[in-house]
């Protein structure tokens, strides 16, 4: 065999690590469920669509009513293939970050004669084949589609590009953070978050400047800058080229950079994706062998250059000052002594002072402007969402990892020999928690306060600022409406904290029962979003259907509150058309009290079922780390 060929294919099939990664991955129960569930939903929606889809006359559906399923069960079954793609991918790249916080892993490894990058492209492909074949096994359900026609074949493989591209990019971030070594495992969440909270507020830029008319098209209502660089807005200007349209590839006013991101956006992101993938890949060839980062950038002393900057590295203090303490110590521990680090502080500091700051700027700038009404409504709504979602996903994470991670470092064995009591220990880890995360959640909250205080004084002055008139459908009732309800910080604040106690609690519960963090945080995440996302949308759905009893589920989950509260006669419609905008509004407190209390008891109840089995729970998983 000529040595080049057997060069490249120890860089793919023949890899050693990638075989090793494949072989192994496939053993596990975990994966099989993911790719089965994966396949499940896939072939679920597709049925549900194309059997109730079509809409008939007598019975009957033509061959355009067929096609014209066909082509809407694709679009929704590729929107929700990159979706759930883009939830996978950091779950099975996980797996590459948290390889570093073990060094013997890596000592072994670099004591091999396998090329750098044999290496790191070993890694990235046996970890990608799962996500590919994800991909791969869902082609024969796109095929079905063909018989209804209506659906290009040239726009399934386009899809199945710009979901593969996706991959492809998450997973050379994830070997690129591994390969490094500047980060542990407490960053496979951080990664986790990151990838969602760039689609969600890439999503959030694209659709206010399609409201500011900033897109491409006529009306502006094209492509923007942002579709280019999302996975989800190249799909839709590849499925909508009416109502999403692209710019003019000859228009010489776009200049170089404008024809390629505003007139073609799929082939942007799909060469961009590729282009930043082998850069990320250069890179870890670079830094897999040289110790990381953290060792190239240590220097003579020693001690990597942002302990320096920070003078954390080489400190000779031995003491330090005393700390008050509070009654439960594991209480005050979670709340008080996870500020310990710098980066910690500062964040929690920075999220909380520029979300403060938006909300005033955010004001202030339509108050002063000709920013219209429904340009304020969206970005106040996808501003205390995303804050509302940042903070949940801080939450699940502290609490996911807060047992299990005492577990790895064997804190929980010494734990226990104190006089701790299972019920002290459990409910100093909740309000601890809780403690902690108060001041995030005051975030939205006030962010929603300040919009309905502003509402409440009359716009100082300018009331045009703060009403607005909103219509019941096409030809309903029109309501005279604040711009934001006067008590949606209080709303928003009830239903947050509430909301936030039982992911907490959920976090706790599985991270009790886990034998690692990963796997805590993982089922945490797949647990709070099943049954949140299922409340949401039940909330979200009966507020619209149903009269006055619709206005108090839409408090169910904050999601839901968020938008009764910027939209609600578009959100309670049927108890605003029948009861009149005031009962809409009673009804929209009550709820959050209510709901507030259904989470009170489902914490309380989960509360004392862990303290139940706390001590059977902790002699089963005893020695695991």
């Amino acid at each position: 065999m000529p040595a080049i060929l057997r060069y490249i294919l120890r860089l793919g099939p023949t890899n050693p690590v990638a075989v090793r990664l494949v072989q192994g991955g496939s053993r596990r129960v975990r994966h099989m469920y993911i790719r089965s569930a994966y396949l499940g939903v896939m072939i679920l929606v597709l049925l549900w669509l194309l059997i109730f889809g079509p809409s008939t006359s007598g019975g009957v559906a033509s061959y355009g009513e067929l096609a014209q399923a066909g082509a809407s069960s694709f679009e929704m079954v590729a929107y929700l293939q990159i979706g759930l793609i883009c939830v996978l991918a950091p779950v099975f790249m996980a797996g590459a970050i948290a390889q570093e916080a073990s060094p013997r892993t890596w000592d072994i490894l670099l004591t091999t004669p396998m090329t750098p990058g044999q290496i790191v492209s070993g890694n990235l492909l046996g970890r990608l084949f799962f996500i590919l074949a994800l991909l791969f096994c869902s082609m024969p359900l796109f095929a079905l589609t063909q018989f209804y026609g209506g659906v290009p074949g040239r726009s399934i493989m386009a899809s199945y590009l710009i979901a593969g591209c996706a991959a492809l990019v998450v997973g050379a971030i994830a070997i690129a953070l591994s390969c490094s070594r500047v980060v542990g495992r407490r960053a496979v969440f951080a990664f986790y978050v990151t990838v969602v909270s760039y689609l969600a507020i890439t999503i959030g830029i694209d659709r206010s400047m399609v409201q500011a008319g900033l897109g491409a098209g006529e009306d502006g209502s094209g492509v923007t800058w942002m579709t280019a660089i999302n996975p989800f807005l190249a799909l839709t200007s590849l499925l909508e080229p009416t109502g999403y349209p692209r710019a003019d590839i000859e228009n010489p006013a776009l200049g170089f950079v404008g024809s390629w991101m505003l007139a073609r956006p799929v082939t942007t992101w799909c060469a961009g994706s590729i282009i930043l993938s082998l850069v990320l890949m250069v890179a870890s060839t670079i830094t897999v062998r040289a110790g990381g980062l953290a060792t190239m950038t240590a220097g003579a002393t020693g001690v990597p250059i942002h302990k320096r900057v920070f003078k954390k590295g080489d400190s000779e203090e031995v003491h330090r000052p005393p700390r008050t303490v509070w009654n439960n110590p594991v209480a005050w521990r979670e709340a008080a002594a996870r500020n310990a680090s710098f980066g910690r502080i500062l964040a929690r500091w920075l999220f909380i002072v520029f979300g403060i700051g938006w909300a005033l700027g955010l004001i202030a700038f339509y108050h002063t402007t000709g920013m219209t009404a429904d340009g304020f409504r969206l970005a106040i709504a996808m501003t205390v969402v995303g804050e509302l979602a940042v903070t949940a996903l801080v939450a699940i994470n502290m609490s996911a990892t807060a047992i299990s991670r005492e577990r790895e470092d064997g804190t929980l064995d010494l734990l226990l020999t104190t006089p701790l009591t299972a019920s002290s220990y459990m409910s100093g880890k909740l309000r601890g928690l809780i403690a902690y995360l108060i001041p995030l959640i005051a975030v939205p909250s006030a962010t929603a306060g300040l919009a309905g205080f502003y509402s409440l004084l009359n716009g100082f002055g300018k009331v045009d600022k703060a009403f607005v008139t909103d219509r019941i459908g096409a030809g309903g009732r029109t309501f005279e409406v604040p711009i934001v309800l006067p008590e949606a910080g209080l709303v928003v604040l009830l239903v947050s904290i509430a909301f936030i106690a039982f992911c907490v609690i959920i976090g706790l519960q599985w991270s009790l029962k886990s034998k690692g963090t990963l796997g805590s945080v993982v089922g945490t995440v797949g647990v709070v979003g099943a049954i949140g996302g299922t409340v949401g949308l039940c909330g979200w759905l009966s507020s619209d259907t149903i009269p006055v009893l619709g206005a108090t589920m839409a408090s169910l989950t904050p999601a839901s509150a968020v938008r009764a509260c910027v939209y609600p006669v578009q959100s309670m419609s049927e108890t605003v058309a029948e009861s009149g905008l005031g009962s809409a509004r009673i009804g929209l407190a009550l709820g959050a009290v209510m709901a507030s209390g259904i989470y009170a008891a489902i914490v309380f109840g989960l509360h004392k079922a862990i303290v139940r089995n706390f001590d059977f729970t902790v002699r089963k998983l005893a020695g695991v780390k």
